[in-house]
């Protein structure tokens, strides 16, 4: 299994400092979450109905009828290569690992390049894979560059899977007013953006059929009740879903400009993260983590992904770490 950001409790024993002293920074989810509602004991207690409030709620929030829920954007993504023959899969890199490895893993074959290489590849390819936003880049395609690899995928049958993990905040970046159009498949994380990873809640949005077939693939009650009725009342909330984006909105720039001030130039970001590319990076990160700050780093390449911070506590500890940083490595 590849390795991701969050394994809080790995680095509190690999470091032997305390689980609570921790500023976890490893992820691209938002630190802080919206107002929950109560969970009724029936969500708990009576298995999971598909036709309750989740379908409606979610097709209003993301403005669509054709989405089937899943146990997390993951759960679609180990799925979706079931759904095909053996084929010739292309996946823009680098980007979030599990694509290319559970179209791997699924038998099929994978080709990973750069953005410049796509054009080449399409005639060659049965599907091609997007992370749009990038994560760990940042890296935001034009929705009109997209349509045109997907018509060009089309023509031959072919699949465009764009993965929207970390769209919410920029919705006039997502493909899902063009999903008419046949061999279009989109991913949606509710979990990042409302900041409840532990609710693995995710959608697959796509022609009917195709969703009818992932549907069969995963099996009933794929989503728990709690974190139905949890998402129901979220997706509804509009004023709530406005003030978690401005506040994404606001510390992503502030997360910006703070790296920024500690010569650490981001190369690449969302609302979510700030991606910096640069030589040392392992040494910043285990500087960091010696100090009970825990991010993400890439080798390929070299790089640091730093996530935000939930309270000014989180700020100022992340604000004076980096200056000792830079104080030693000048």
């Amino acid at each position: 299994m590849l390795e991701h950001g969050g394994r809080l409790r790995a680095a509190a024993r690999r470091h032997g400092i305390p689980l609570s002293d921790w500023l976890d920074l490893s992820t691209g989810i938002a630190p802080y979450t919206p107002p929950l509602p109560t969970i009724p004991p029936s969500a708990w207690m009576r298995l999971p109905e598909p036709d309750d409030a989740l379908i409606g709620a979610a097709q209003r929030y993301y403005g669509t009828d054709a989405l089937l829920p899943v146990a997390g954007s993951q759960a679609a993504i180990q799925c979706l290569p079931r759904l095909r023959s053996t084929a010739d899969v292309g996946v823009v890199s680098p980007c979030y690992g599990e694509h290319a490895q559970a179209w791997t893993r699924a038998g099929h074959r994978v080709l990973e390049f750069g953005e410049g290489a796509v054009r080449r590849a399409i005639p060659r390819l049965d599907v091609l894979v997007v992370v749009n936003p990038n994560n760990p880049t940042g890296r935001r395609l034009p929705v009109e560059l997209l349509l045109q690899w997907h018509a060009e995928l089309a023509e031959h049958g072919g699949w465009l899977v764009v993965d929207e993990a970390f769209v919410d905040c920029t919705p006039a970046d997502s493909l899902v007013p063009h999903l008419s159009r046949p061999g279009l498949i989109v991913l949606r994380s509710f979990g990042k953006f409302f900041g409840l990873a532990g609710a693995r809640l995710g959608f697959v949005m796509a022609d009917p059929a195709l969703l009818r077939s992932l549907d069969v693939q995963l099996g009933p009650w794929a989503v728990a009740g709690p974190a139905r009725y949890l998402a129901a009342c979220l997706l509804t909330d509009a004023p709530a879903q406005m003030r978690q984006r401005e506040r994404l909105m606001a510390d992503g720039a502030r997360l910006a400009e703070l790296l920024r001030r500690h010569d650490l130039t981001p190369t690449g970001g969302t609302a979510l993260f700030q991606w910096v590319t640069c030589e040392h990076a392992a040494t910043l990160a285990g500087w960091l983590a010696e100090r009970a700050i825990l991010v993400r780093t890439f080798r390929h390449p070299a790089s640091v992904r730093f996530g935000l911070p939930g309270d000014e506590q989180g700020w100022a500890r992340l604000d004076r770490a980096l200056g000792q940083y830079r104080q030693v490595h000048p």
